[in-house]
């Protein structure tokens, strides 16, 4: 199982806003240059995006589904790579102080894919969730600045606890 973490400096909440937009999957997970809902409320369970993956002139479409989801902390996919199967592709997402730890663990489900998983396929995952976690810390990180930049002089916000972000 290819397992990789990240810090990412801002809330979960941040963190979760831009995983449960299905719309937005192309923009933080390598491999994709498209993005679209197809089925359902993106994240609940069963909710389907389709991607389109780019490789040189050629264009493949497939979906991936929700499987499991916990709102603001766990979502878990099934990822759909044609002809080399399926992956489960689980997310954690855990408040760490002020910012946010996530975790991601990846390994085939069904298909060729499983039969072919060894180390150097696993070193090729771990390339991949190393870039896939700084593009989504990119993105939340330059967010939250933008949020904070905006917000009014004098504003006090509380992150501690009782405000509601420990697990959103």
């Amino acid at each position: 199982m290819a397992v990789r973490h990240r810090l990412i400096r801002t809330r979960p909440r941040s963190v979760w806003a831009v995983l449960a937009d299905g719309s937005r999957y192309a923009e933080w997970v390598v491999g994709t240059s498209t993005s679209e809902p197809v089925r359902g409320h993106w994240p609940e369970l069963g909710a389907a995006i389709r991607y389109e993956v780019r490789i040189g002139p050629l264009s493949l479409s497939n979906n991936t589904v929700v499987r499991r989801c916990v709102p603001g902390e766990a979502l878990e996919l099934e990822a759909d790579a044609g002809p080399l199967g399926t992956a489960r592709i689980a997310i954690d997402v855990r408040p760490w102080g002020d910012d946010c730890l996530v975790i991601v663990d990846e390994h085939p489900l069904r298909g060729a894919g499983s039969l072919v998983h060894n180390v150097a396929v696993e070193a090729l995952i771990q390339i991949r969730h190393r870039t896939m976690l700084a593009r989504l810390a990119g993105i939340c990180e330059r967010e939250a600045a933008e949020e904070e930049r905006r917000r009014p002089l004098g504003q006090v916000v509380s992150h501690g606890p009782g405000t509601g972000d420990a697990g959103a």
